[in-house]
């Protein structure tokens, strides 16, 4: 199993400056090169302070010189917001900055508060067709000369302009979790990406089980890769382990918030959640969180990951926005890379 790394530049208080955002998102993808890390995914938002990203090929494109073999993905550009000629140029164009390191994660979208700014009246129904939509057309734009008659866009035979620069594309990654987006994305010849948020591992075994079962009715293409996205915090101690659970139940609660779409936002910023509020999300308190995501000692997280690797996933990528200090956030970034990664490297072969 491989490792990544999902990060976004969060911002948390109006005090903290977005230059150093920037500056630590940078720190982070370099240090998860240094140890190793296959990729590093950062996904498209807008309007929310808690996840700046309003193009995920920005920063991509910034952190392609100060990186050398890492790949850089978006782990979601938001479908229903690009159209396909866009999106494949742009993917294209990106493919050529990064010299062929560029990894594609397509997905549906999930607050109504981008929904609502960016395409009033989307539903979460029709933000899954436009994907479903959206994927073969970039695939056929990669390959040239593709005419479009679908019912979201129309177009006259066009090429990606430029050409990526992997043959056939970037590889391309479909947020799937419903059975039949697991079907889409592997009948279409796509990797899968999928997250249990704080569900827990009876949802990690599930989302196998529905992969497996999307492979299984598609014989005819390559079994696909599937990465496995998941809150992880490696603690120092138990003591430190509780202390990771409790911002991470922060966090979860102000990510439900979000997801809600009911307390004001001003200048892109969420109004403080009173405690009350916070209790009233008991499925985000930290005891269980505790549980449900990958939290706690270096062996703990060993013994996770391993579980995780027998299901059968190919890649698990570490999600560290967490509300957390930068310097929490490096500490455990180091412990994952110097006391997990190497129990699931492969032992040199010698002649």
């Amino acid at each position: 199993m491989k490792f990544s790394l999902f990060v976004h530049m969060e911002r948390l208080s109006a005090g903290q400056s977005q230059i150093e955002l920037l500056d630590e998102l940078e720190v982070l993808v370099t240090q998860a090169e240094a140890g190793g890390m296959e990729a590093a995914w950062i996904g498209e938002h807008h309007g929310m302070e808690f996840t700046i990203a309003p193009n995920p090929f920005l920063q991509i494109a910034y952190l392609a010189p100060k990186t050398t073999k890492i790949r850089l993905g978006t782990s979601s550009v938001i479908a229903p917001f690009w159209h396909p000629i866009k999106l494949a140029g742009e993917t294209a164009m990106t493919d050529l900055i990064t010299r062929g390191r560029l990894e594609l994660g397509i997905a549906r979208g999930a607050y109504s508060f981008e929904y609502e700014r960016l395409q009033p009246g989307l539903t979460p129904m029709e933000a899954g067709l436009r994907m479903r939509e959206l994927v073969p057309a970039v695939q056929k734009l990669f390959q040239g000369d593709y005419e479009h008659q679908g019912e979201y866009w129309q177009f006259p035979k066009t090429s990606a302009v430029p050409q990526p620069l992997q043959p056939g594309g970037p590889p391309i990654w479909v947020a799937a979790r419903d059975p039949n987006s697991h079907e889409f994305a592997v009948r279409t010849g796509c990797n899968v990406q999928v997250t249990p948020l704080a569900s827990g591992d009876a949802e990690v075994e599930s989302l196998m089980q529905r992969f497996n079962t999307a492979c299984d009715a598609n014989p005819q293409v390559k079994r696909p890769q599937i990465m496995l996205l998941q809150h992880t915090y490696v603690a120092a101690d138990e003591e430190d382990a509780a202390q990771g659970a409790e911002e991470l139940s922060r966090f979860y609660c102000y990510f439900g918030a979000w997801f809600q779409n009911k307390k004001p936002v001003t200048r892109g910023m969420m109004e403080a959640l009173t405690a009350e509020e916070m209790a009233a999300m008991p499925q985000y308190a930290p005891e269980i969180v505790r549980k449900s995501l990958v939290i706690g000692t270096a062996d703990e997280v060993v013994a996770r990951l391993k579980a995780y690797e027998a299901l059968g996933y190919d890649q698990f990528s570490l999600w560290i926005d967490s509300g957390m200090s930068f310097a929490r956030k490096q500490a455990s970034l180091r412990r994952f890379i110097e006391e997990v990664m190497p129990h699931f490297q492969k032992a040199p072969e010698y002649a």
